[in-house]
């Protein structure tokens, strides 16, 4: 079983929190709400987002990665593919 499975229950919580965020964000746009508000909430949710992605990637590493059954071929292919993710995310 993939460790997003083992841990989905915790990981659709975190995505339903984040959801709620960026609704709250739309509203306070909606809303004129003061810049500081919004600016606020938009850190909250990019740390939110954060906090999930690394959770991703600390299982997906040490499932993935710190398997002793991979051949080094098969661990350098992963590591790239790590990599290109966390280009693109940090963009």
């Amino acid at each position: 079983m993939s460790h997003t499975q083992a841990g989905k229950k915790k990981l659709i919580a975190r995505i339903r929190r984040i959801k709620g965020q960026a609704v709250a964000v739309e509203s306070s746009l909606e809303a004129a709400n003061d810049c500081m508000a919004v600016l606020q909430q938009v850190a909250a949710l990019k740390g939110a987002v954060n906090g999930l992605m690394k959770e991703v990637l600390e299982d997906h590493l040490r499932e993935h990665l710190g398997a002793d059954d991979i051949t080094q071929e098969q661990r350098q292919n992963e590591i790239e593919q790590v990599i290109t993710i966390l280009k693109s995310y940090m963009k």
